[in-house]
């Protein structure tokens, strides 16, 4: 469904993308990890056109992206921080988003403005929104027109635990849909029962690309940070490991 070739980027000195290569398909639920700075949010607005790399291309439905801006009718998108008009109210930004989608509220997936319990505060102007509630609306807003593709950037940050876990169910029942969701998060915990392939990025590069249950399998842990945190300080691996892991990876993407 999404394909990235031989995608690179620098920001005049830095290197944030060095040569990624991979293809994300239908039912599956990506998880990027990495240390901050390693390029996943690069690689997240690259794939949203927020981004143009210096080379390389992005092939959403066999089709190359190419600046044209319709593709993303096709994705679902939760930024880390939403940002919305201070004075706009909670309903209106939802009524005015299917506005301009031209789709009225019965066609529209509203499952999450009715478990957060968006519409008991519909009135309330968004500068009013604690971080958590901010989160709740951007969450909404992702799954709203029920796009094929998810990305999900740090989606459980600033969640109380109980909107958290609607949120994680709400993300398995799109799996089951055969979506394809891609998410960033430093809270690993949350990943253990989403993700199906876990995508390692350090420094710009693409360490490895492989599944969830391969890696676990590979490093003798049963946790998915766990097994991330051994792979981070090269516990039981050093840098040979690393090596074939990369190695690995790159000929699966060449094939």
């Amino acid at each position: 469904m999404i394909r990235i070739e031989n995608i690179s980027k620098r920001f005049r000195k830095l290197q944030v993308l060095d040569s990624i290569n991979a293809t994300f398909s239908s039912g599956e639920v990506i998880s990027l990890i990495g240390p901050n700075g390693s390029g996943k949010t690069t690689l997240i607005k690259s794939i949203l056109g927020m981004v143009r790399p210096d080379s390389g291309k992005i092939i959403v439905d066999n089709t190359p992206i190419n600046g044209d801006p319709s593709y993303r009718e096709k994705i679902g998108y939760m930024p880390q921080i939403g940002r919305y008009p201070d004075n706009m109210r909670i309903g209106q930004l939802f009524k005015m988003l299917r506005n301009i989608r031209n789709v009225s509220e019965s066609k529209t997936d509203n499952d999450l403005i009715v478990s957060f319990e968006l519409e008991k505060i519909a009135e309330k102007p968004m500068r009013t929104l604690s971080g958590g509630t901010r989160q709740k609306v951007s969450a909404a807003i992702a799954f709203l027109f029920n796009p094929p593709i998810l990305i999900l950037d740090e989606p459980t940050a600033g969640l109380d635990p109980l909107s958290s876990e609607i949120l994680k169910e709400k993300i398995i029942q799109e799996k089951q849909k055969n979506k394809l969701i891609l998410i960033t998060s430093h809270i690993l915990s949350d990943l253990d029962e989403i993700t199906t392939h876990i995508m390692y990025l350090q420094e710009g590069r693409m360490l490895f690309f492989k599944d969830i249950e391969l890696l676990k399998e590979e490093t003798g842990e049963l946790r998915l940070g766990k097994a991330i945190a051994r792979v981070m300080k090269g516990e039981n691996f050093g840098n040979e490991w690393i090596d074939r892991m990369f190695d690995i990876t790159t000929e699966k993407n060449k094939s």
